[in-house]
């Protein structure tokens, strides 16, 4: 019964569907977690239950309605592929294209500390005022910059004020961004040692997260709207080394 059932049009059917959906999952796990969240930035910003979920969903769905309905000569059958398909494929779409517009787009440094800003929360009203390579938000995984203050003291103000009512603050204005190594100096002044993560964290999970960062020997906090992390960095260059899942306060 079983093997007959297995050799039937309908279960290879189910067969095809099914791995065709798995093959386009596994490439959006990648696009999603290797390139636009690399981690720990997934874990940073939050996506990953709501993703794995939406995928899981989708990948299992599709495959069990075509084993519910699929029988050779049904005369309805093309049409019913059809729905299921586009019902497939759309909802596949809007997840994929919510988790792009919530996808981290620039690691930003300003003052004492890093900020991930999303590509949906980049305040784009003075967008034409930013350099050429800031206009953008980058589509194959976050970059590192840095961001001042507004040399206009009314700016400055403005800019203050606004932040103090919720609205956009410096990380969010790609007018303000500036090379990291522009920044050098104020990274390098606010840096803090990796002695102090024993602080804030168990000493032997430290150690395990310094371990493959040799080459670091400070860090400063990473703000993210899921969970802050940290950031490893090289003083003496003011290069960022890596991002660890370590809590910086």
């Amino acid at each position: 019964m079983l093997g007959s059932f297995l050799r039937s049009p309908r279960f290879k059917a189910f067969a095809i569907h099914l791995c065709g959906s798995l093959a386009i999952g596994l490439a959006m796990l990648w696009l999603v977690f290797g390139v636009w969240y690399p981690a720990p930035l997934h874990e940073a910003v939050g996506v990953t239950d709501i993703f794995v979920m939406l995928l899981a969903v989708d990948v299992v769905i599709g495959p069990l309605l075509t084993l519910v309905v699929y029988k050779v000569g049904k005369k309805t059958l093309v049409f019913d592929m059809a729905v299921i398909l586009l019902l497939q494929v759309s909802a596949l779409a809007y997840g994929v294209w919510t988790v792009a517009e919530g996808r981290p787009a620039w690691l930003v440094f300003n003052a004492d500390r890093f900020d991930v800003v999303r590509a949906l929360d980049i305040d784009t009203r003075q967008l034409d005022a930013a350099a050429p390579e800031y206009r953008r938000a980058p589509w194959f995984g976050p970059r590192w910059v840095g961001a001042d203050n507004p040399e206009d003291p009314k700016q400055r103000q403005a800019l203050m004020l606004e932040a103090a009512a919720g609205g956009s603050d410096i990380p969010q204005r790609p007018e303000l961004y500036r090379s990291l190594e522009r920044v050098a100096s104020a990274m390098r002044a606010k840096a803090l040692p990796l002695e102090k993560l024993a602080s804030f964290n168990d000493p032997v999970r430290v150690q395990a997260e310094l371990k493959p960062w040799a080459d670091a020997d400070a860090w400063l906090p990473l703000m993210a709207g899921n969970q802050s992390m940290v950031v490893l960095i090289n003083k003496g260059s003011a290069r960022v080394v890596a991002v660890v899942n370590l809590l910086p306060w």
